[in-house]
């Protein structure tokens, strides 16, 4: 049991490059952490890590054994956290990233049926629009758009991410007629800053005939979130390009219509992110199992297609 602590302290060690850090996931002090990396290294007769002040660096014999022992030990805490579970019935703390506005908009409001399914499950959710280090930072799940798939991670579809121009009935009114794509540039645009780069992002319009043309909208003022674009633009003040789950309320609501409902942006997909374990813990299963449920029972791949 001893060896298997100090696997432990080594793997989340080599995971965050710090002992300290180690130490605060696991609830030990960072001397402790150090002291059974140490043991491990002189029952293996091999230094693990190249120490320094600021940062631990793998040696090739460490790398080598990480390989060796990281899908190992995430399996067997795995099974032991299932076989803890209460009853039988999946448990445990949850941590699960998600964006600020989806995340309230769609996955908050599923909160009281998943927690009356799974009462023995303590939700810790994080909101969040730039993309998390799933595994390094411990994350059980992740529901985003765009996101690159690190090694050891996989992704379940949710929706396709499809953006669409909205503007308001006033606007569109007061300004020229926009009968195709190369209108756009006498227009007003409220365009969106990337989270991830701080940049205004260059997008290609597609058309439902799969025709393709460069957007361009004058650049009137940028915001970092699509919500308030779209309440900046219900007050008539230009064209938005905005998310499809953002833009479906008010375009539902008929505060804001379609610019050429022909055109969209495809982006992708939404999808639920979860690292992937030969036995993954019953509470991450169960959570991916009832997102793609509610999504489907709820119609929202529907909802949030622009076609």
């Amino acid at each position: 049991m001893e060896t298997f602590s100090s696997i432990e302290c080594f793997v989340r060690s080599a995971e965050v490059g710090s002992f300290a850090e180690a130490a605060r996931r696991l609830s030990l002090t960072p001397a402790a952490v150090g002291k059974s990396v140490a043991k491990l290294e002189a029952r293996l007769g091999v230094r693990l890590f190249q120490r320094s002040t600021r940062r631990l660096t793998l040696t090739e014999a460490g790398q080598l054994f990480l390989d060796e022992v990281s899908a190992s030990l995430h399996t067997i805490q795995n099974a032991v956290a299932n076989l803890a579970s209460a009853e039988g019935r999946p448990a445990g703390t949850l941590k699960v990233s998600m964006g600020t506005v989806f995340g309230r908009l769609y996955v908050v409001p599923l909160l009281g049926e998943f927690l009356r399914r799974f009462p023995a499950i303590n939700p810790d959710w994080h909101f969040d629009n730039r993309q998390v280090d799933l595994i390094g930072q411990g994350f059980d799940a992740a529901i985003g758009g765009g996101f690159e798939l690190p090694q050891g991670v996989v992704a379940r579809k949710l929706t396709p991410a499809h953006r669409v121009l909205v503007a308001s009935a006033d606007y569109l009114a007061a300004h020229e007629a926009i009968a195709g794509p190369d209108d756009l540039k006498l227009h007003d645009g409220i365009l969106i800053r990337s989270p991830q780069t701080g940049r205004v992002r260059s997008w290609q319009l597609t058309s439902r005939s799969q025709q393709h043309s460069p957007l361009v909208l004058k650049a009137r003022m940028t915001m970092s979130d699509s919500e308030a674009a779209c309440a900046t633009a219900t007050q008539g003040l230009g064209i938005a390009l905005v998310s499809m789950p953002f833009a479906s309320g008010y375009l539902e609501a008929r505060t804001l219509q379609r610019v050429l409902p022909d055109w969209y942006v495809d982006d992708g997909n939404i999808s639920i992110y979860y690292a992937e374990h030969k036995l993954l813990p019953g509470k991450t299963r169960a959570f991916v199992d009832f997102i793609i449920e509610q999504f489907a029972e709820q119609g929202l791949t529907q909802r949030f297609s622009a076609l």
